[in-house]
């Protein structure tokens, strides 16, 4: 790859050199002294070629003598002279800050070779250590006089580069930068003029290098070294006292620390509040007094939206305001919160428009006046008339996501266009924070939406048993999870409770967790046994990927045979207390793998229970903490989960307290609490019926005479029809064992028929002529709800019927 050096003439009276091109070197050496970069110039130069010098040490590539006295320079140029140590200091890690210099190849294969030449240091993360540019003498005094500037540019050795060729090639030197950030480099460098351009808070990239920075920069080591050990008797050389250069040195180096500072300052978290914050603190009061931050109403509520240029009608909210005025003066004036369009022919639009820095350096009366238009019966023209103001864009890729007003004290001096060029690049610092603040509330809200819309809204009150839920995202980044609780009303009057946790953070785990709460929730309507059910979401999550892994714990509660049927899936047992003595404990459970695992076995057990114990069911968030046993957090559990409790809420929260003051919790957390009430014995009525046709009134009468018994006379006519419809389906299609019916009164009415046929029925369209289908169509008529599932000794059909209040 060919460079060339651009070449400027010089010299009273005389016309300026046309450009030229000369072929520049570009070797870049790493930490160990190695060459990791060696061009086709660098080939040219020092004839190597680049199979041979990768990998080897500079020294021995670069082997170059001191700086040549003045005398010996072709090009006259007295900047080359004294610029101090060789390259070697360079190469072998003396040097900390950019040196250049005119030296002698020592060991050419085309005899005596001189050569100027850059040296960068390089920081960051990376590999490379230094960046060396080299371009030979050779033919540079020919013909075109004296020179006042030599300088590296990066360009096709037969063409003069502009700005924005030396964007497009400086990639290619430094592969991690992007084109758009070396435009950025470019266009600061034509500004600034110094040597190394920090662009992120990890990396320095090698900018056209200024021989009047380079020399001061010298000048400073060498005064610091005799300052250190000076001759006895002897003042300091009188060429190492420059104030106006030194001068110039710091006001550039404090302007690169205090980017510096403000890189360490900001972007501390992704949360877009604290950055908001951060990116407004930073800068006051060592840049500006006051700085107001204005983001588009999309980026505060962290949404995406469409690229474009703003106008007239986008809304901006001033999402932060810091000053060093006394306390209060700006708050009534100018409210944080607010949001407001801007008029074109504002300072704000122009800078939102063309995202570029816009600075006034003082604020007229009649600007101040404009500006104070925008702002319904408030003034606020004595808060900014008379002050210096600069107007910095917002940007990421291109996209301006709002702009910061600074402004300085009338006694303070006034922006100037360095300072411009140091807000501009502070503003694309913080226009990068503030993006990916915003990308990951965006990111996280749709998580987050994505996540509520699967969990479900369970009721407080099923039949038999009252419940209670609580969910907690995590922690950490990506803090959106797979947790997730469910409860599944099923036939009998009896309840499924689930917990589950998909192993992971973020988008893919909230997916799974809705594919296999759906699943559970559709094989929980089969009514499939516990250990079954997990059984076959084992199965499924094996087809869905590898990468489907999660515990579930599934509990069935029967309210009238006082009992819960559960199975485990490699979650944490849960916590049954017993209304009895306030005691609790965590039920020993066959634990089983998780689901996914594959070829595992589940196993289900049978606990008895009495009305009023409660059951807690949670995720292992809320009870493991790094660092801790997770027993201990079981005992707090359980301990916790007895505490006495005005409500079910109550006792969710006392549980979510207790295990929260421990600190540390980073994960997701689901907890369902249930409170098993049971149904009494004097609520169910159940009768069995004969196969015969004749059993089809004594129930119609059994149903009405029981609802008298029960007081839900209203409800006698709907139930005693769809019952002896039912009963006349059971008995048509049973086999050989009596049909069942029952009656269970709770905050519905539900009528159950239960016979031997295993087919279930389905409802089907029955014209004026047809024989069958008026039976299920006239339950589904009057039914509040209806269902079928099958059992082990065949099917139920049942219906339920809204209780009058009692």
């Amino acid at each position: 790859m060919d460079r060339g050096i651009d070449k400027a003439g010089q010299g009273a009276g005389t016309e300026p050199a046309e450009p030229g091109r000369v072929p520049l070197a570009v070797v870049v050496v790493d930490r160990d002294g190695l060459v990791s970069h060696w061009s086709r110039g660098a080939r040219l130069l020092f004839g190597v070629p680049k199979e041979e010098a990768i990998g080897r040490t500079a020294l021995d590539l670069l082997p170059v003598s001191g700086a040549l006295p003045a005398e010996q320079d072709p090009l006259g140029h007295a900047a080359v002279d004294g610029l101090g140590p060789g390259l070697e200091s360079s190469l072998d890690g003396g040097l900390s800050y950019p040196a250049a210099g005119r030296a002698r190849l020592t060991a050419s294969r085309d005899g005596r070779v001189d050569v100027l030449w850059w040296a960068y240091p390089l920081v960051g993360p990376g590999p490379e250590r230094l960046l060396v540019l080299a371009a030979g003498t050779d033919g540079l005094g020919e013909g075109g006089g004296p020179f006042e500037r030599i300088a590296p540019g990066f360009a096709p050795h037969t063409g003069f580069p502009g700005a924005e060729e030396l964007a497009r090639r400086l990639p290619e030197i430094m592969p991690s930068m992007s084109v758009g950030e070396s435009a950025r480099v470019v266009a600061q460098i034509l500004e600034l003029g110094y040597p190394i351009l920090e662009f992120s808070q990890n990396d320095r990239v090698p900018v056209t290098p200024d021989w009047g920075v380079a020399r001061r920069a010298e000048r400073r080591a060498r005064r610091e070294r005799a300052a250190r050990a000076p001759a006895a008797g002897e003042p300091l050389p009188e060429d190492l006292w420059d104030e106006g250069e030194d001068l110039e040195y710091a006001a550039v180096r404090e302007r690169l620390e205090f980017l510096n500072e403000v890189s360490g300052r900001i972007g501390t978290s992704l949360d877009l509040s604290r950055t908001i914050v951060e990116v407004s603190r930073a800068v006051v009061p060592r840049f500006t007094d006051v700085a107001g931050t204005y983001l588009r109403e999309q980026v505060v509520a962290g949404e995406g939206f469409e690229d474009g240029v703003p106008d007239t009608t986008t809304m901006w909210h001033r999402v932060a305001l810091e000053h060093t005025d006394e306390p209060g003066r700006w708050d009534d004036v100018v409210p944080v919160g607010e949001a407001m369009p801007f008029p074109a022919h504002t300072p704000f639009f122009q800078c939102m428009t063309s995202g570029e820095p816009v600075l006034v350096p003082r604020i007229s009366e009649e600007m101040g006046h404009a500006i104070a238009a925008q702002f319904d019966k408030r003034d606020i023209r004595p808060l900014i008339t008379g002050r210096s103001m600069l107007v910095v864009p917002l940007k990421a890729r291109n996209v301006v996501l709002g702009f910061m007003i600074l402004l300085r004290h009338p006694e303070r001096p006034v922006f100037n266009d360095m300072d411009r060029v140091t807000g501009a690049e502070l503003a694309a610092r913080a226009g990068l924070v503030l993006d990916n603040a915003r990308m990951y509330t965006f990111q996280e809200n749709v998580a987050e939406t994505l996540q509520d819309s699967m969990l479900p809204h369970i009721p407080s009150r099923m039949s038999g048993c009252d419940l209670a839920t609580r969910y907690l995202p995590g922690t950490l980044l990506g803090r959106v999870g797979g947790d997730w609780f469910d409860a599944v009303k099923l036939h009998g009057g009896r309840t499924a409770l689930v917990v589950g946790d998909v192993m992971g953070h973020g988008l893919n785990s909230a997916a799974m967790m809705g594919q296999l709460r759906t699943a559970v929730q559709t094989m929980a309507g089969l009514d499939l046994p516990p250990a079954q059910l997990l059984r076959n979401l084992d199965d499924l999550a094996q087809r869905l990927g590898d990468s489907y892994l999660a515990t579930c714990l599934y509990a069935v509660y029967d309210p009238i045979a006082g009992e819960l049927h559960l199975a485990n899936a490699g979650h944490i047992p849960p916590v049954l207390v017993r209304a009895a003595d306030g005691r609790s404990e965590l039920l020993d459970l066959p634990t089983g793998a998780p689901i996914g695992v594959g070829g595992v076995p589940f196993e289900a057990v049978r606990v008895r229970v009495e009305p009023g114990d409660r059951l807690v069911m949670c995720t292992d968030g809320l009870v493991e903490v790094r660092g801790e046993d997770i027993g201990v957090g079981l005992a707090t559990l359980c301990e916790s989960a007895a505490h006495p409790a005005a409500s079910m809420d109550d006792a969710c929260d006392t549980i979510i307290r207790a295990l929260s003051t421990r600190g540390g919790r980073k994960d997701d957390v689901a907890l369902l609490m249930a409170r098993l009430a049971g149904i009494e014995p004097d609520d169910v009525a159940e009768w069995r019926l004969a196969l015969d046709p004749a059993e089809v009134g004594r129930a119609r009468a059994a149903v009405r005479e029981q609802l008298h018994d029960w007081g839900l006379a209203k409800l006698v006519a709907p139930a005693e029809l769809m019952a002896g419809e039912l009963v006349t389906n059971a008995l048509r299609h049973s086999h050989a064992r009596p049909v069942a019916l029952r009656l269970v009164r709770g905050d519905t009415l539900l009528c159950e028929v239960d016979d031997d046929d295993h087919e279930l029925p389905t409802l089907l369209h029955a014209g004026p002529l047809d024989e069958a289908g008026r039976g299920l169509r006239v339950v589904s008529t009057l039914a509040r709800e209806w269902g079928t599932s099958r059992t082990e000794a065949g099917k139920t059909v049942w219906f339920e019927l809204t209780s009058p209040r009692r």
